[in-house]
């Protein structure tokens, strides 16, 4: 483009139509100073565009295909190109997950608003037999909101404890004691299986986990926020009640695979009930 088309200054109908925006947008976009006029007429108040800046414009149009907010395109336009392809893929990534999560809700509220009959349709049911566990333990009540921090929190700290007497030996995992919701809050109890071998030199608390059969289904991380993960309790809770097998101990979750570095689809916890054999 020679440097007479780029001073060039275009109306802003005209600069609009090859920005591939409408008029509307183009003083959308003005306001919070996205694409702001190279200059205005004082007399007429006519705004006029540099024919340069026409790729901000196609960039600006392209972001907002992905329904990215306007402060979030701002701090695109505001970083240098490697940087801004970075916060493009970090925004499209929550996209991700936040669809996935919603996916997630939706089964949940579908099942919740129809009934729970056809709830075991959505989860597949396994049992296994789980053996006497040392754990490390840490317990609290909370409420939805509290847990994000607590389990997460509580399992590195007694990740941390456990490096001293030999490691973490099983997956970690969340018992509750007690019903977690807007009304009531557990108590909360997150473990952290050690080698028995090392009960002596076991930093306190630690407590013995009996050996027990367990009915567990497999769900995702997306699955996992509240409140679509109670269907995974519900389903299992009802596998037991149609097969005849009574529950034996309180529901938990066994978190078997590093949660941060999974993505929304992968699978990485399983909601568990001990039952009778």
């Amino acid at each position: 483009m020679s440097g007479v088309e780029e001073e060039r200054l275009l109306t802003s109908g005209e600069f609009a139509r090859r920005g591939l925006l409408s008029a509307k947008a183009l003083r959308l976009y003005d306001r919070p100073g996205l694409l702001p006029p190279d200059r205005v007429d004082p007399a007429t108040g006519y705004r006029y565009y540099r024919v340069g800046r026409l790729a901000t414009a196609r960039l600006i149009v392209r972001l907002r295909g992905l329904d990215m907010p306007l402060a979030t395109v701002a701090e695109v336009l505001a970083l240098p190109g490697a940087a801004a392809a970075e916060r493009v893929a970090a925004y499209w990534a929550a996209v991700e997950r936040r669809t996935a999560s919603q996916r997630a809700l939706a089964g949940h509220l579908r099942v919740q608003l129809g009934g729970t009959e056809g709830i075991g349709k959505m989860f597949e049911i396994e049992q296994r037999e789980v053996p006497e566990q040392l754990v490390l333990s840490e317990r609290r009540r909370a409420y939805p909101q509290d847990l994000d921090e607590f389990i997460g929190g509580a399992i590195g700290r007694l990740t941390e404890a456990a490096a001293g007497v030999g490691g973490v030996v099983a997956a970690p995992f969340v018992v509750y004691h007690g019903d977690v919701n807007e009304d009531s809050d557990g108590p909360v109890e997150v473990c952290v299986p050690i080698d028995p071998a090392r009960a002596a030199d076991a930093p306190a608390p630690h407590r013995v986990e009996p050996a027990h059969r367990e009915a567990y289904t497999r769900i995702s991380k997306a699955q996992v926020d509240y409140p679509q993960i109670l269907s995974a309790y519900d389903a299992v809770c009802e596998w037991a009640e149609s097969a005849g097998v009574e529950r034996t101990g309180p529901g938990r979750e066994v978190y078997f695979t590093d949660f941060m570095a999974a993505g929304p689809d992968d699978e990485v916890c399983d909601i568990a009930f001990p039952v009778s054999g």
